[in-house]
């Protein structure tokens, strides 16, 4: 590695630089795709690794992920900016990523910053898949890396939550006690149902195979940093944009957004959650800046020897600055009066509970029960039931996410914020991000945020025109007073219901003195 200015603007690092994105039509890909074409103009090639989907060419999906909003700015100023895209046939479910003889010849030759996005989120993922997608890929990037001519940085995307046997997550690499290349062996040699076997002696106390296989990747990392300028970041979890390049954006249904969207509906009121616990938000477009100003920090550094260990920067907000379950549930139902859903099923409400056993007797009561109801008159009037399959995805959701509603960890932020410290004063403007993690008048928690999100999710995953939103408040008033007038019969009919049964008692107690005295 050359010596290099350290007084390099982030730009001009890029610039000429060509790039390899793997998870380039996933949430956080698309973001940063948007981001380096807008704020480095002078970038080189973008290679894309697009596997084919559904019968769709990788040129279509690449066409059609550039008709997203989110690329409406770049369309409009910097039209001829997309001609750097350049997708690349593959898939991190195959060995050596998939990639023909000659794209690996070509991202050898051309590649100077390789940022590795891709990878299986589910959760209810089989342990086989997690470690052929998350850990063997990290892998052959990290292979790929050791041949590539020119590389400058490789930035490996974790997750904050690799280090959930702890409570304070700090900016250090885990010890796994696996070994990952032994890992990776067995997982290509049996099948799913062979390797669940070995799930609970891999998992130990963590909660998933996401969670794991991260963790896993990490180490892959750290070994691999002997040889490749590595840099690892860990978001928390990625929500809407805050500002750029609209706000309020997102595309996926993954994460918290779905929780709001299924309250803001109506059709979720009870989650198996602890009301005080914290959750760690943070947005996309500020896990973007990270991403692009860790690269240029390590990829731009002054030192002729290669580092042994990674960088490792949680991509989180500060502890302090966020907010309980119930704190954001206050927000969001306030805000949700302001900017309702299009016909939402009932009045939004949700109640939270700790206890197993009073979730699963509300839900019977509150989410199958008027499900079943609501699904017979579907029937009746010839439509398609359809409620009942939501709550029961809702409910098994709400299974797996349910260790991070009920525990919370303090993730620790000081390197990323010591990085943003070295961020050139004529760059702050553009890749800026400190105050979003340290203020509360300007991070995501606070109303504006809130507002611009819920809004973002009406716009963007439902597709509800704002021009409706008269209709839908109209609608919204409506619920409010069905909900008052069927509590209030629910109300009478309960008293009338303990009002007989005290009849009853009376009576029988009379009866009972009549009787003793004749």
């Amino acid at each position: 590695m050359g010596k290099m200015d350290s007084a390099l603007s982030i730009p001009a690092f890029y610039s000429g630089k060509s790039i390899f994105i793997t998870g380039a039509t996933g949430f956080l890909g698309k973001c940063l795709i948007e981001k380096l074409l807008r704020s480095c103009p002078d970038i080189g090639e973008i290679f894309l690794l697009i596997r084919p989907k559904k019968g769709d060419h990788i040129n279509e999906r690449l066409r059609q992920m550039l008709t997203n909003p989110l690329f409406d700015t770049l369309r409009r100023k910097q039209p001829t900016c997309f001609d750097k895209l350049i997708p690349i046939e593959g898939d991190i479910g195959f060995k050596g990523l998939g990639l023909s003889a000659a794209d690996r010849d070509t991202l050898i030759e051309k590649i100077s910053v390789i940022f590795h996005i891709a990878a299986y989120v589910k959760f209810e993922n089989t342990l086989k898949n997690a470690i052929l997608k998350n850990v063997r890929s990290t892998r052959d990037i990290c292979i790929l890396g050791e041949q590539i001519k020119n590389l400058s940085v490789l930035v490996h995307i974790s997750t904050a939550y690799t280090k959930l046997d702890e409570v304070v997550i700090d900016e250090t690499v885990h010890p796994v006690e696996a070994d990952w290349r032994k890992t990776i062996q067995i997982a290509e040699a049996l099948d799913d149902d062979i390797s669940e076997v070995f799930k609970s002696k891999y998992l130990g106390k963590l909660p998933n195979h996401y969670v794991f296989s991260k963790r896993l990747a990490e180490q892959i990392i750290v070994d691999y940093s002997r040889s490749l300028p590595c840099v690892i970041c860990r978001p928390s979890l990625v929500v809407s944009s805050l500002n750029e390049p609209i706000k309020g954006w997102i595309d996926n249904f993954n994460g918290p957004i779905s929780i709001h969207i299924g309250i803001g509906k109506g059709v979720l009121r009870i989650l198996y959650a602890d009301r005080m616990t914290r959750n760690n938000y943070v947005p996309i477009d500020i896990v973007t800046k990270m991403m692009i100003v860790a690269a240029w920090k390590h990829g731009t550094k002054m030192t002729e020897t290669q580092d042994d260990f990674p960088f490792i920067y949680n991509c989180a907000a500060t502890y302090s600055t966020t907010l309980t379950f119930e704190e954001s549930r206050q927000m969001g139902l306030s805000l949700g009066k302001k900017n309702p859903f299009d016909n939402i099923m009932w009045r939004p409400s949700v109640t939270f509970t700790k206890s197993y056993f009073f979730y699963y007797l509300l839900t019977l009561l509150v989410h199958i029960m008027p499900a079943l109801v609501i699904d017979g008159l579907l029937r009746l009037s010839g439509r398609k039931p359809r409620l009942l399959k939501v709550q029961r995805k809702i409910f098994v959701a709400n299974q797996i996410v349910a260790y991070f509603m009920l525990n919370e960890w303090n993730i620790r932020n000081e390197k990323i914020k010591s990085l943003s410290d070295e961020i050139l004063p004529d760059d702050q403007r553009e890749f800026g991000y400190l105050r979003n993690l340290n203020d509360k008048n300007f991070n995501i928690y606070n109303d504006t945020y809130y507002e611009n999100a819920i809004i973002g999710s009406k716009i963007y995953l439902l597709n509800e025109s704002m021009d409706q939103l008269d209709a839908a408040k109209s609608h919204f008033n409506r619920m409010v007073w069905i909900d008052r007038i069927v509590k209030t019969l629910a109300g009478f009919y309960l008293i009338w219901i303990i009002y007989g049964i005290l009849c009853n008692y009376v009576n029988c107690l009379s009866s009972m003195i009549t009787s003793y005295d004749i």
